[in-house]
């Protein structure tokens, strides 16, 4: 036969025995192992030109069932639950003490900022005060100053009134003076001052016959002598003692027969009586 011819099947038996060989190796290299091991199948196809007769079809042997390894038991692991129990609290006592300082911290802080605000509302009350009482004393000082101003105004304008009154009334007074003096009665008044000093009046051997000596008169109302000052005499330094020791005798001079009449400087004539 053709196949027989060129050794087929011896060939396709042996192929068959190395598969089995080599998949027990495989086996027990498996149960060599300390950890299981999932050998793979190897299947193995020869390719070559088929002759025209087709060779019975090769039957591999069914895998054997892989053994079952038992996983040792794991070691009871030691017992550290004090330790950490342990660390769990020094944790806590660690984050409670952290936490404590933080909120001690917190709490600095505001309280560094409370008294910062403190200082700071503070100075701003004190800086309203005292503007407040600069802005008081600034608005009495314009007051007192308007009040000294509106009472300089017054006190000027009274002035301005009792001057202007004075004034008329000496205005007046003199009108009314010269009124009686263009009547005779200034003539009259100073007539009887006159004969008052020349009772009074007591001269020297040097005084001439024609003695006239003209003063004027300084007096007070009411009529008391205050000074006398010569114009002119034609006597002797005797003379005028004379004449003036008479004119302070006679102090107080008579009154005007008018009150308007009264003149605090009066010019009188002193004669040497025959």
């Amino acid at each position: 036969m053709i196949g027989d011819s060129k050794n087929l099947i011896p060939v396709t038996m042996a192929v068959a025995l190395h598969v089995v060989v080599f998949g027990s190796m495989i086996i027990a290299f498996d149960y060599a192992r300390p950890t299981p091991f999932t050998p793979l199948a190897v299947q193995a196809t020869l390719v070559q030109e088929i002759p025209a007769v087709v060779p019975p079809p090769v039957v591999e042997p069914e895998p054997e069932p892989e053994p079952v390894v038992e996983e040792p038991e794991p070691e009871p692991e030691p017992d550290n639950s004090e330790e950490l129990r342990r660390q769990a609290e020094e944790e806590k006592r660690r984050l409670d003490a952290l936490l404590e300082q933080q909120r001690l911290d917190e709490l600095r802080k505001q309280e560094e900022a409370d008294k910062k605000q403190r200082e700071r509302d503070e100075a701003e009350r004190k800086k309203r005060e005292e503007e407040d009482k600069e802005r008081k004393r600034i608005e009495a000082e314009r007051k007192r100053q308007e009040d000294i101003k509106r009472q300089r105004e017054e006190n000027e304008r009274l002035r301005r009134e009792l001057e202007a009154e004075q004034r008329q009334a000496e205005i007046d007074a003199e009108a009314e003076r010269l009124e009686a003096v263009d009547a005779g009665q200034q003539s009259v008044y100073v007539a009887m001052i006159s004969q008052k000093i020349q009772r009074n009046l007591s001269l020297p051997a040097s005084a001439p016959d024609d003695l006239l000596c003209t003063v004027r008169v300084r007096q007070a109302r009411g009529g008391e002598v205050l000074g006398v000052t010569f114009l002119g005499c034609n006597g002797d330094d005797a003379v005028k003692r004379s004449v003036e020791a008479a004119i302070f005798k006679s102090s107080p001079l008579p009154d005007p027969p008018q009150d308007n009449l009264f003149d605090p400087n009066l010019k009188v004539p002193i004669t040497k009586q025959q």
